[in-house]
């Protein structure tokens, strides 16, 4: 028999996480960090370039982002440079979850 709290347990870890990746703003934040993987970190000025968004819409986006481990920065004098974070955690947690839903799926299928 499926342990369904333990799904539902999983599942509120995950819903910040989640939330954070819900939001197209945000989404198009990731994107545009993912497409400058190379650079050192973008300042939010580049950011408002990119999404039209003003500065402290992005400052706020991006503090749910750093909130949920998506997204961190490093500092040189009084200027931030954000960039995606490597710590793959959450990623992880989510990907564990989906692979016991599909797994679950399957189950029922074969029934």
């Amino acid at each position: 028999m499926t342990d369904y709290s333990s799904l539902k347990q999983d599942l509120s870890e995950l819903s910040e996480f989640l939330i954070a990746l819900g939001d197209k703003k945000r989404q198009a934040i990731i994107i545009h960090l993912l497409e400058e993987k190379n650079c050192g970190g973008l300042q939010v000025t580049s950011l408002v370039e990119v999404t039209n968004l003003s500065r402290p819409a992005i400052s706020h986006h991006l503090k749910i982002l750093k909130e949920a481990k998506i997204v961190n920065f490093r500092q040189e004098g009084t200027k931030n440079y954000y960039y995606l974070d490597h710590d793959q955690t959450e990623i992880k947690k989510l990907q564990l979850f989906l692979e016991k839903v599909v797994s679950i799926m399957k189950e029922s299928d074969n029934s």
